[in-house]
């Protein structure tokens, strides 16, 4: 069995090891793969691992020996997976694997436009405190979270475990589901419709999928419903806002500040807005990037492989 990774290194980038997959057929690992040289290295496979390396369907029907695509995220649509079906050919993804790192980096983007722990850093090195007249100093104001409304889009796994976290500092927790689904009873969340979640919160966190009903769902129009002084928090897909319209609105000062670690191109262009938008904090889409969950989804990309070899083909996005 032949089978080829072709962007790993963003799963591994040293730290976890291929031996699992290697037990189960020749392995050839790229950690990157152009889009011209797609065709090329998967020629031969029978099965093709990718992370963000798009597979469509011109590209699938050059791979003759290609049976089964497993998509090294959550998200999978880099895949036509349509055209994979056509094609007899099974796609699957990793469905569960970084709900509590995801969720702890909401609580660490929202503490940093809170508490701004880097830059009192800075200043402190720059000889800022050394030099003071007092005994401490603030660069921003500072906030409490205790007693603070979070309304949180979507209540699937990260966001019910983001809940958890907002629950035990003390906050409000407003919800509203994403469409896909009826909400559901959650304890000490008040389900609410997204109108009155963006009017009452003071920290809005995006957890639901990229859909053509949810894409820009953060526009303009709906940024003016929400408190000059709220947070804006994005761990889940970039599209979800409508990106020139946070920046204004940031720069408006129409509301307080964002925090973002997903975009909607990614990497982004030097000339995305949100780069040079006031009090906007971005990250390089690494919430889901710890060691462990990291380690959580390649124990199930080997799993979801070796049921696939053993016929019974599991997290199936096209079955």
């Amino acid at each position: 069995m032949n089978i080829v990774v072709l962007d790993g290194y963003t799963l591994n980038p040293g730290d976890l090891s291929w031996d699992g997959l290697s037990a189960l057929g020749a392995v050839t690992v790229y950690d990157r793969t152009p889009a011209d040289r797609i065709v090329e290295r998967a020629l031969d496979a029978d099965i093709v691992l990718t992370n963000k390396t798009p597979l469509a369907a011109d590209v699938l029907d050059k791979l003759p020996r290609l049976r089964y695509i497993g998509v090294l995220a959550t998200g999978y649509n880099i895949v036509e997976t349509e055209a994979a079906k056509r094609r007899g050919v099974p796609v699957t993804n990793i469905p569960t694997y970084g709900t509590h790192s995801v969720a702890q980096f909401v609580f660490a983007m929202l503490l940093e436009l809170c508490n701004r722990v880097g830059r009192h850093d800075e200043a402190v090195k720059a000889g800022e405190w050394t030099s003071s007249a007092d005994f401490c100093f603030t660069k921003a104001p500072l906030i409490e979270l205790s007693g603070k409304t979070i309304g949180l889009i979507g209540l699937g796994k990260i966001g019910s475990q983001t809940a958890r976290i907002a629950r035990a500092m003390d906050m409000r927790v407003l919800a509203v589901g994403s469409g896909r689904s009826t909400p559901r009873p959650a304890d000490g969340v008040e389900w609410v419709d997204l109108e009155t979640l963006l009017k009452e919160s003071d920290v809005v966190s995006l957890h639901c999928p990229l859909t053509p009903d949810t894409a820009n769902l953060i526009n303009r129009q709906r940024i003016a419903l929400m408190k000059p002084t709220a947070l804006l928090i994005n761990t889940s897909r970039g599209a979800l806002i409508a990106e020139q319209d946070l920046a204004d609105a940031l720069n408006e000062r129409a509301i307080a500040g964002a925090a973002l670690d997903v975009l909607s191109v990614e990497p982004p262009e030097a000339s995305n807005p949100l780069l040079s938008a006031r009090n906007c904090i971005v990250t390089p889409h690494i919430a889901w990037a710890t060691r462990e969950a990291r380690a959580r989804l390649m124990d199930t990309a080997v799993a979801n492989v070796q049921s696939f070899l053993q016929g019974q083909t599991v997290n199936a996005v096209n079955g």
